[in-house]
């Protein structure tokens, strides 16, 4: 694991020890790791919306057996992401 340091006003540095107090989390470098993973699943949502809008907005068409195989298999992987945290 890599160590990173970083440089915050006090208040903001406040805030972040508070919420360490609060026992949700056993140190200041696991709640920035929890907020970098939140940011990352939000970037990951607003993606798959932006992809979901492409497609409504899309001319439709038939899909075929691949086209299912293909939307199924990336379905899964990404749900088998999620789990392991990648």
């Amino acid at each position: 694991m890599q160590s990173m340091n970083i440089s915050l006003p006090d208040p903001l540095k406040s805030f972040v020890d508070r919420q360490v107090e609060t026992g949700r989390y056993s140190s200041v470098s696991e709640y920035v790791r929890e907020l970098i993973r939140a940011d990352e699943r939000r970037k990951a949502e607003e993606a798959l919306e932006a992809k979901l809008l492409e497609g409504l907005r899309s001319a439709e068409r038939e899909f075929s057996p691949e086209d299912w195989k293909a939307i199924r298999k990336e379905a899964l992987s990404r749900v088998e992401a999620r789990k392991t945290g990648r």
